[in-house]
């Protein structure tokens, strides 16, 4: 999962963005999983319900991490481990590797 993300970073954020010309933060995440035969709900908030919640602890490369505010995810992003996301981050920006902001998060794991 990590090296299929790792090959996008660079691509532009374009809101709405679910292909490699460009990703907003849910395309990117369902785009990735699709490449491994593995289907996401479209918005970070839809993606948040449909995985199961692991605790911070047992998050492990390739979960979803999920950003909240009163209760609902407004931005969503692959984890990388070492506290670092793959993420396509906002208007302007591109994909790319870096540290979480916050930890105010939701890890989620696929079940396949």
């Amino acid at each position: 999962m990590l090296s299929t993300a790792a090959q996008f970073v660079g691509t532009p954020y374009r809101y709405g963005g679910a292909a490699p010309g460009g990703f907003d933060c849910s395309g990117f995440t369902s785009y990735v999983f699709a490449q491994h035969g593995i289907g996401l709900q479209r918005t970070a908030d839809a993606q948040m319900r449909s995985v199961r919640h692991v605790p911070a602890d047992q998050a492990a490369p390739g979960d979803l991490v999920f950003f909240t505010s009163g209760g609902r995810a407004y931005h969503t992003a692959i984890y990388a481990g070492n506290g670092q996301i793959l993420d396509a981050s906002r208007s302007g920006g591109t994909v790319t590797q870096r540290a979480m902001w916050t930890n105010q998060v939701v890890f989620g794991r696929v079940l396949a």
